[in-house]
């Protein structure tokens, strides 16, 4: 995971008002805490710090500020639900060398064998690992796995010194036999006349 240096402004005003207002200069409210240290508003530009994302949302960011460079993790990043637009950022303190826990996804590779079907269970697994050696992904390989195949959290490789926060016991892809078109033909008309669905069957025609 590389990192991503960002300007960050230090904000001396707050409330809703005065939010909406810096969104509309085209920047990010933003919180910077961790390590014991009072808390830290900051305001970041919202294009810049949206183009930092694109690298993944546990893309280490070196803000620089006016007392110095800080290093930060994004923990909370909230986005308008209709607008798109960022409306607050949490950013965690950290330090070259400190290990942090942190989601990363996992990225199924390969193809299973014919005729069957690949289950995702498990799409991102919790890890520990020093905050600049984060991975974009973990991978997991199901060239020519047969029906039956399991992959547990424990199986995924992980990168040197890190460590698994997900139970290892936890299914995160499974190989089972492709059902066939009667079956799923067979599970439709279960769920709708669960639902009570009813079908429209075509009408004898009459002499």
């Amino acid at each position: 995971m590389s990192e991503v240096r960002l300007i960050a402004e230090t904000r001396t005003e707050f409330g809703k008002g005065f939010a909406r207002r810096i969104r509309r200069a085209g920047k990010v409210p933003a919180v910077l805490y961790g390590h014991g240290t009072d808390p830290r508003h900051l305001s970041l530009t919202a294009r810049e710090f949206a183009a930092a994302l694109k690298g993944g949302a546990n893309t280490v960011l070196t803000l620089q500020l006016e007392g110095g460079d800080e290093l930060a993790l994004p923990k909370s990043v909230v986005r308008h639900p209709l607008r798109d637009y960022f409306e607050h950022v949490d950013l965690l303190l950290v330090r070259r060398g400190e290990k942090v826990t942190v989601e990363v996804p996992v990225i199924v590779e390969g193809d299973a064998e014919s005729g069957t079907l690949v289950l995702n269970d498990l799409t991102t697994l919790s890890i520990e690992v020093e905050a600049l050696r984060i991975p974009d992904s973990l991978s997991v390989d199901l060239t020519g796995a047969v029906a039956g195949t399991q992959i547990l959290a424990g199986d995924v490789t992980l990168p040197a010194g890190a460590s698994l926060i997900t139970d290892a016991e936890a299914l995160v892809v499974a190989v089972t036999v492709a059902p066939t078109a009667e079956q799923l033909d067979a599970e439709t008309e279960e769920a709708e006349a669960e639902a009570g669905v009813v079908r429209d069957e075509p009408q004898a025609e009459s002499n």
